[in-house]
């Protein structure tokens, strides 16, 4: 009886061991936006999330037309960004499945604090930009199909300005934190996430001159990569994943980050 109990723990404790070991080697590839990464949210929150599940999460960082496209070849599992019109589009096509809103911030217009192109002064997001653009001073794009950069353009259009004939339009190709550093080096406008701006220590005399207008509303959207047409996602993981940052856990871990005061995103997950 005693040699059947023995051999009884030891089954447990070989499968318990087998489980804990499967569950240390999970790991999920989220495809996400240069904000996320840039601003260091992913760095306070995702050892979080590591050591109440034991699932590790390898952060693809890219603008989010760049993470999108990822998620359509199947090269991640969990996509988090920032293009409501764009997101809108992925899931109908059949690319993603049950996006929930995560979080949100704010678009915020950057530039030198002289302000030759007095957009301080401006009503609106549109006559900002519609001044930057009638004006001398150059504005830096991140010009890489980004949230940020999707947002810009709707702004540019609404302001009835066609960047792209204006020889002050500079494009950078590349994330937040580059694109803000050539502005910060050239004195020059660009347009930047508040979480990065926030984040940001090369300012120079770079400053936020104007925000506020309801559509430089900035929110986030998680979604799961689907399995249907990518049969290699970790749809369990990447399930446990999303559940966790709509969760309180995720929402809290969100709310406390903050530099120097101030709050980078806003939970904004509903149940």
């Amino acid at each position: 009886m005693a040699h059947r109990l023995s051999r009884m723990i030891l089954t447990s404790l070989v499968l318990q061991a087998g489980f804990t070991a499967a569950q240390a080697d999970e790991s999920i590839v989220l495809a996400s936006t240069t904000s996320t990464e840039q601003s260091g949210l992913f760095g306070h929150i995702l050892p979080l999330f590591e050591q109440a599940t034991g699932i590790k999460v390898k952060v693809v960082a890219l603008g989010t037309g760049q993470a999108l496209d990822t998620a359509r070849r199947g090269d991640a599992g969990v996509v988090l960004v920032h293009d409501r019109p764009a997101e809108d589009k992925f899931v109908p096509e059949g690319f993603g499945v049950g996006r929930r809103d995560v979080m949100y911030n704010d678009f915020v217009l950057v530039g030198p604090k002289a302000d030759p192109a007095k957009a301080q002064e401006a009503k609106d997001a549109a006559s900002a930009f519609k001044a930057i653009g009638s004006g001398a001073t150059p504005f830096v794009s991140r010009g890489d199909k980004s949230g940020t950069h999707s947002a810009e353009l709707r702004f540019w259009k609404a302001a009835g300005v066609d960047p792209k004939t204006w020889p002050g339009y500079k494009e950078s190709g590349s994330g937040m934190g580059p694109t803000t550093n050539a502005a910060a080096s050239l004195g020059a406008y660009t347009l930047s996430d508040r979480g990065t701006w926030l984040s940001f220590k090369n300012r120079q005399d770079l400053e936020i001159l104007y925000a506020g207008d309801p559509v430089m509303f900035n929110p986030y959207g998680v979604m799961l990569v689907n399995p249907a047409k990518h049969p290699a996602v970790k749809q369990a993981a990447g399930m446990r994943f999303i559940e966790w940052i709509t969760g309180p856990a995720g929402q809290a871990a969100i709310a406390g980050y903050k530099i120097n005061g101030g709050q980078l995103f806003f939970p904004s997950a509903t149940k």
